[in-house]
């Protein structure tokens, strides 16, 4: 198998077990109504510890353009694949959402929240406040690569790799993921709000595309800083991109701050 077709398959699962499990706690009639946030991120991890378990060993796992970027951007993985895999990804999870789609066909009809179905395919802020949503995203995902590295400075027995990943990201959702929805993987967004916007759902409403910016933007620094900063305070390796990204980090903090303060009711 291709590391292409490990990447599309990867973040294919990633997105029938997380989106599936948000449809099932959203989507009226479903046994699973109402199941609940812990329900959400618990099953959002293991989606990615199985997607790991599945093409690990083939592609690395990545599922995620961040996680891709970031391994890149310290020389840890090579930007001619970049593309590939990029696009491998946002394939992936466009398929895993089409499929989620199918599975609970006649539950669409039976729920009348426009709102709650554009969250099974996508996320959505708790207040949409963008500078802030931006912050959150990069903070979530500079969390996500920051302990991928060391994650992957630490032996574990075989097989346990993939369920730590799988925890780290449920911890992600537990503490930081209530403001957005902790996307942290701009192709987990994007290929699901994609299908969302094309596919016949039965009461869909808008696609809400002037928010799709940000789960891409704030994952894609967030996670790039993330591995930038492990190789320089645990590595000693200070990198020009560090610097570079050190700078973009902490003005979109700083403006967030500012401009919640400014905007104050």
């Amino acid at each position: 198998m291709s590391v292409y077709l490990g990447e599309f398959i990867g973040t294919m699962l990633l997105m029938i077990f997380g989106s599936g499990v948000v449809a099932g706690a959203v989507l009226k009639r479903s046994k699973s109504e109402n199941g609940g946030w812990l329900l959400i991120c618990v099953a959002w991890g293991l989606g990615v510890a199985f997607a790991v378990f599945a093409v690990g060993r083939i592609s690395g796992a990545h599922i995620n353009p961040a996680v891709t970027l970031g391994f890149a951007i310290v020389g840890e993985f090579p930007w001619a694949k970049v593309p590939g895999y990029i696009l491998a990804q946002i394939a992936g999870a466009f398929t895993g959402a089409t499929l989620v789609w199918i599975n609970y066909f006649p539950h669409w009809k039976a729920s009348d929240d426009p709102v709650a179905k554009l969250a099974i395919f996508s996320t959505i802020p708790a207040i949409r406040s963008f500078p802030n949503n931006l912050a959150s995203e990069v903070i979530g995902t500079f969390i996500l690569m920051f302990g991928l590295s060391f994650i992957g400075a630490n032996n574990f027995a075989d097989g346990l790799n993939p369920l730590v990943i799988g925890a780290l990201v449920s911890t992600i959702g537990f503490s930081l993921g209530g403001t957005t929805g902790f996307a942290i993987n701009p192709a987990r967004d994007f290929g699901p709000r994609f299908a969302h916007f094309i596919l016949p759902i039965a009461g869909k409403g808008s696609s809400d595309w002037t928010y799709s910016w940000i789960p891409i933007i704030g994952p894609l620094i967030g996670g790039m800083y993330g591995t930038l900063f492990y190789q320089a305070f645990f590595k000693g390796r200070f990198l020009t991109a560090f610097w570079i990204l050190s700078v973009i980090t902490f003005g979109i903090l700083l403006y967030s701050i500012i401009y919640k303060q400014k905007n104050k009711k």
